[in-house]
Formats: C-alpha cells, structure tokens, sequence
C-alpha cells in the first residue's frame, strides 16, 4: 500500500469532496453535518431509528443502485472513493422530488425530525431499478417515526410509481464506484484500506492491535455508545476475495465481507429459512452493510445467523498468520463472545452445501415482529425419506445459552422416526435434558426453554399447513 495521507475524498451529491485533519473514527454524519448538510440528523447512534439515512451508490446488476444506509454507523474514512447523496440533493431546479411532494401532500410530516430520513428510503425504493407497481412501504422500514404515524407515510409510497427519467434514473445506468487502496492516518490513529487478502494479513502482522473492520454495523456502535477507540482499523471493503458469491452443483460459497442484501441479490434459489430470516435481521439500511462474517465473529449468543447457517451445515473458512483452515460453525463458538479465532486472523468464506433439504425454517421470537434482538432465534433443516422419516436432522438456537448452539440431542431424538407430534415430543425432551438457558430483560430462563420446545412443534404445524 502506499504511504499514508490525511486526507479523504469521495464524491457527495454530485461532487468531489475532500476531508482532512478527522479523527478516523468521526462518522459520515457528523463530517455532513460539519458542512452544513444537517437534514440527516442523530436520533439513536445505533441505526436504529433512521434519521441519519443517506444514500450510498452500490452495484446492482450491470448498473447501479441507491442504498439506504445508516450514516451514523459509517465512519469518515469508509466512505473515501464512495458516492453518497444527502436529502439537500433530491430537489432538481427548485423542484422536490416527487417522494418529497407525496409526502408533503399526504401530511406525512409533523415535527418533521424523522422525515428526512423517511424520504431517504423511500427515494431509494422510488429509484430502485427493475421495480414495477408502486413503491413498497416496507422499504422504509429502517426508519421510525415517533409523532407523524404511518399511515400517511404508507399512502405516500404507494402513491409513487416508476420515476421520470432524470439525473438519477440515468446514474443507476452507470457502474458504481470501485473501490481502491487508502491509507489514513492522523496523530491519533490510522485507517486501512489494502485490496489484497495477503495485504489485510501483512498490515494485522504490523499491527497487532488492529481490528477487522466490514460493515461497522456492530463496531460503529461502540465507538458511538460505548465510547470505544483503536489505534488501527483495517477496512477489507475492497478485498474481492470477501465479496465472492458462487453457486455451484454442491456447495455455495459467500464471502465473509459480502453485505446481507447483495447475498439475497445474487442467490437465485436460497432456502426457505433464508428467506424467512432476512427480513427479520434488523433493518434494509443495516443489511445494507452488515456482514455475515462480521455477525458471526462478534460470537453473540443472539446474532440471528448463526442458528440459520448452523441448521444448514455451514463450514467457515479462516485466515490468519498460520495459513488458512476451516472449521465447522458449530465448533467455532467457544465461550460467551468467544470463537476459536487466532489473533490476526479473519473469517474469508462461509461455505455451505447446496442440498434440497425436505424442510427449513427460520424463526425468531422478539419483542417486535421487525427490526429487533431476539429473545430466541431458531432454524431447522429436515431430510424426510419417501415415507416420512427423518433422515437427517438439524436444529440451530439462538438465545438459549452463551452461545449459539446445535440441538443435536434434538437431532438424534428424531433420526429414523416418522416426523409426527409423538416424534416431536421426542425432541422436546431432549431440549428439557439439553438446553440451560439464562434469564435476562428479554426473558427467563424457563420462558425460553418453553418457547424452544413451542418452535419445535411449530415446525411440525407448519409442514403440515404447507403439505395440505
């Protein structure tokens, strides 16, 4: 990489902009707000309420789109050689866009915090290439609005339909940025950016103290709410290696760095318990940028993918300075936050085989429906035979220990057993002798053993609604 600057670019409704002298860990929102682009306000620090969205130009098929993304949760130096529009550029000629007249006009503004963002997301799914009909009101939901309620905000985006050609219809036709190296540095810390996975491992070997930087969507909220600092971060947004995405006959490969929604983009045919799970893990900004790596080296008890990937057999493959290896998900989690990661090391590929299991599931119980942290998260693969019987068996848990977990108790109770209730109650048991959860705000102890059980003989209901 090259020697170190202090000074960013990157271009921002339109025009190149430069940065310099910002502490790397200054997010994107408040450098905008520095230069008086203050209708992305901070609501939460979290990306939790969505005042702060901006749009950021990410690829999408053999173009572009615009995406939603929290700007509270992008430190400074991420967005170097990015595009990003605020809601100060939408207005063309003195115009509103036509997503800000509809919300005008349906009154679905009050006070009027929130609204910015709002517009944001909506402004994406109004420009969303391949859309047809009108906007789909649930494309805003990253966003919270605490006076205005919703209903006006829905009529809005159903209002809207496919956009009139203008400057952003003709940029979506247009590649987005590529990405290249950067080396940021100021008196107080640096910021790294190789292109190269042996660069990434050069540059943690120099740096010891270093932390592995993808989305940020777990890492920007410590340093937003916890008040956390370090020395050196080391962004791997432009490592193609961890962006991969293949699909061959027996196995699908994704990289570690690969955001959530660009999975669900180039997955043509993803299991049922995908499909299920992706709508429920947080929010469209957040998938935006959130990684299934990143998710599963901050090792939580309650990260919603672990239990997915864990039900469909994923292997994960590590690099660090002793070479590669890899590791089944379900012996990667050694402790409460602990994996079997070695210092310097990273997570490149999660790896899956690409079987036609019988029956999968996601389910994840939580004080709301959307957008929040599970009390239990659960996922099950069933291989039935031609008679009915369980030939092979997995059930992943969330929220039911220190860390995510494989029933295989469970697993065994069933195998070579007609999948009924009475095979259910089997199952049951096993979690009864298996599971030992811990009670906290969201739940006790016993509530989340009972509600385990309970998704158990959900599943069972389930494949019966689905076979009548």
């Amino acid at each position: 990489m090259s020697a170190g600057s202090s000074e960013l670019s990157f271009v921002l409704n339109g025009r190149s902009v430069c940065a310099s002298g910002f502490s790397p860990q200054t997010t994107l929102l408040d450098f905008l707000r520095s230069e008086g682009l203050t209708g992305a306000k901070e609501g939460c620090a979290e990306g939790e309420c969505g005042a702060c969205t901006v749009l950021l130009v990410a690829e999408h098929a053999a173009g572009s789109a615009f995406h939603p993304i929290n700007s509270c949760l992008m430190f400074l130096p991420m967005a170097a050689g990015q595009e990003i529009y605020t809601v100060e550029s939408l207005a063309q000629s003195g115009e509103l866009a036509a997503v800000q007249k509809a919300l005008a006009e349906m009154g679905g503004s009050q006070c009027g915090y929130c609204t910015p963002g709002f517009v944001m997301s909506l402004f994406a799914e109004h420009y969303r290439p391949g859309r047809v009909g009108p906007c789909d009101p649930e494309a805003s939901g990253g966003n919270l609005c605490r006076c205005t309620g919703y209903r006006p905000i829905r009529d809005a985006a159903l209002s809207l339909g496919i956009p009139a050609p203008d400057s952003f219809t003709a940029r979506t036709a247009q590649p987005a940025p590529c990405l290249s190296a950067i080396r940021y540095e100021t008196a107080e810390a640096r910021f790294l950016r190789p292109t190269t996975l042996d660069e990434c491992l050069a540059e943690a070997r120099h740096h010891p103290e270093a932390r592995w930087l993808a989305g940020a969507t777990d890492l920007a909220v410590e340093s937003n709410l916890r008040f956390r600092r370090w020395q050196t971060l080391i962004s791997l947004d432009s490592v193609a290696e961890l962006h991969e995405f293949s699909q061959t006959p027996g196995r699908i490969r994704i990289g570690a760095a690969l955001p959530l929604s660009s999975i669900a983009a180039r997955w043509a045919n993803p299991p049922e318990a995908f499909r299920q799970w992706l709508p429920l893990f947080a929010s469209l900004p957040i998938r935006n940028r959130a990684t299934l790596g990143g998710n599963l080296a901050t090792a939580s008890p309650i990260g919603d993918a672990a239990p997915l990937l864990m039900a469909l057999g994923a292997g994960i493959h590590l690099a660090g300075p002793n070479g590669r290896r890899q590791v089944a998900l379900d012996a990667f989690f050694t402790g409460y936050r602990q994996t079997v990661m070695e210092p310097g090391e990273m997570i490149t590929t999660i790896e899956l085989p690409d079987h036609a299991t019988s029956l999968t599931r996601f389910y994840k119980v939580a004080k709301r429906r959307m957008d929040d942290i599970s009390t239990v998260a659960a996922a099950m693969a069933l291989d039935l035979d031609g008679a009915g019987r369980v030939r092979h068996a997995r059930f992943g848990f969330g929220g039911v220990a220190a860390t995510p977990l494989r029933a295989t108790a469970a697993e065994e109770a069933v195998i070579g057993l007609p999948w009924n209730l009475a095979t259910v109650a089997r199952a049951q048991a096993a979690l009864d002798r298996s599971l030992h959860p811990i009670g906290d705000h969201r739940g006790s102890a016993e509530y989340r053993l009972e509600v385990s059980k309970a998704l158990l003989e959900k599943l069972w209901w389930d494949q019966e609604k689905a076979a009548a």
